[in-house]
């Protein structure tokens, strides 16, 4: 049954000239019949640099919503209408306003993983990837808010000695890697290297080895000479991980880094989505023209 579904998603892909991306969190499977997995940053330069007129976005509403915008004139479906993100929904357009006027001289650094209407309200964007060399691009004695991640936010400030306001948003899976996961997944295995995500806590990113972007977690594991890794961030990057390096082993930090949202597209939801062309995510020209701006000027510095 799988193989006879994705032979019509490839059919049917090539009939509408499409593209398939997916996020390193989605279903196995889901990665597997996209033309471009990755990250924030590199699924929006696929998405950015496409010449397929439809783009069938595998990842959460933000994602879907950054590709509808950096390419106005192509349809993207986002398999399934419900996969939202806990964390884009922290702030709103109309907070953001509001702690703009507390802080007037500062510039807005927004983390991608927001609404289309708070990238508008933002003077640039930045991904996990990518947050540090952004800020680093500010003079140092310029005021920076930093939205939605507090995490994210706290961990570029320490690197750059750099105090910054941060909004009070934060992901609730990498926040249910704690650290007392850590010590014991290293208890476990004491010859593994632990690699984590930057969304998560101090004091885990604290007992890291190496703290990066999911991009930068495959670079680390792939170009690491250890054979063991404990990966601290959401399961699915565990896919990846194993396919580009069957001779090593990884282990998850714990089973609750499982992202509900990530995990709602699935194949027979891709098909439907190439089928019927739902759900369509198109974004207000208004919101944008807006958002257009922060995003690139992203694009640009990276």
């Amino acid at each position: 049954m799988t193989t006879l579904i994705i032979d019509k998603i490839k059919e049917l892909k090539k009939k509408r000239n499409a593209i398939i991306l997916a996020h390193n969190y989605q279903r196995g499977e889901v990665q597997d019949i996209a033309d471009y997995a990755g990250d924030s940053l590199g699924l929006s330069q696929q998405a950015a640099k496409t010449e397929a007129e439809m783009i069938v976005f595998c990842g959460v509403h933000f994602m879907a919503e950054t590709a509808s915008i950096l390419c106005p004139g192509k349809l993207v479906l986002l398999p399934d209408e419900n996969a939202g993100c806990p964390m884009a929904n922290m702030i709103t357009r109309k907070e953001l306003i509001l702690k703009k006027k507390e802080y007037p001289g500062a510039k807005v650094v927004c983390y991608v993983n927001s609404t289309a209407a708070v990238k508008a309200e933002s003077d640039i964007c930045c991904t996990s990837s990518n947050a540090i060399k952004i800020v680093s691009s500010f003079p140092k004695e310029q005021e920076i808010l930093f939205v939605p991640d507090k995490s994210l936010g706290g961990y570029v400030s320490k690197q750059l000695n750099r105090p910054m306001i941060l909004w009070e948003g934060y992901c609730p899976t990498h926040h249910r890697i704690l650290a007392e996961h850590i010590v014991k997944a290293k208890k476990e295995h004491p010859q593994a290297k632990i690699v984590v995500h930057p969304e998560c806590t101090p004091d885990v990113i604290e007992l890291a080895d190496h703290v990066a972007s999911t991009t930068g977690i495959a670079k680390y594991c792939r170009e690491s000479s250890a054979g063991k890794f404990i990966i601290g961030t959401e399961i699915g990057l565990l896919h990846r991980l194993k396919k580009e390096n069957p001779q090593k082993s990884f282990f998850a930090v714990t089973p609750l880094s499982d992202c509900p949202n990530m995990k709602l597209i699935n194949l027979e939801k891709v098909l439907w989505a190439l089928e019927d062309l739902v759900y369509e995510v198109k974004v207000a020209e208004d919101i944008a023209q807006k958002a257009h701006s922060a995003i690139q000027k992203m694009l640009d510095l990276s």
